[in-house]
């Protein structure tokens, strides 16, 4: 179950035993504001678990500064070792669920640039993936109830396409997808 920004300090993550709600403190966010500890961040929530090297060659950075930043990040609780990856001396990064919620307004402003970027660039992509893209919004009717079920069953069913990974398939490519659910405004609160 989705929980909601408490007061802008803490991160949303999902409501379950080993998820919990992370207060941010001013040394946190001081410590976050840096866009070279965001990037790396970045890099694992899209990417998935990696070495600081793999990051660090995307970003054009030494794998020293992006392990730093990393080791950094650990320190708050927004990334967390993944030893299951590694083989022997590789350290292994994941970002931990919920990070995604850290900093909402970073995320909003990315979830605006990804959009314009793709709308600008579009007709460089292969016709298969243009027609595989959506730009759409919908505005139903829900009590908070029901858009708490909207949410969780939209998650359910992106965590159920994990599984269908196409591996290495020639037409295979990531997607991104943004989900938002946010109250919209009604006449009798406009006025």
């Amino acid at each position: 179950m989705q929980r909601f920004l408490r007061n802008a300090l803490f991160a949303c993550t999902t409501e379950s035993p080993d998820h919990e709600v992370r207060g941010l403190d001013a040394r946190s966010l001081r410590g976050l504001a840096r866009p070279l500890r965001m990037e790396p961040l970045d890099a694992l929530r899209r990417g998935g678990p990696a070495t600081s090297s793999q990051p660090a060659a995307r970003l054009g950075e030494s794998s020293g500064a992006t392990g730093h930043h990393l080791r950094r990040s650990a320190a708050h609780g927004f990334v967390e070792d993944a030893p299951e990856h590694g083989e022997g001396r590789e350290r292994w990064w994941r970002a931990v669920r919920g990070a995604a919620g850290l900093l909402p307004h970073e995320l909003a402003g990315q979830h605006t640039r990804e959009p314009a970027t793709w709308l600008g660039t579009r007709g460089d992509r292969p016709e298969d993936r243009r027609r595989a893209s959506d730009l759409s919004d919908w505005t139903p009717n829900l009590t908070p109830a029901l858009a708490q079920e909207l949410i969780e069953k939209t998650h359910d069913l992106l965590e159920s396409h994990r599984a269908l990974d196409p591996g290495d398939a020639p037409d295979a490519g990531r997607v991104r997808l943004h989900t938002h659910v946010l109250p919209a405004r009604t006449d009798r609160e406009a006025g």
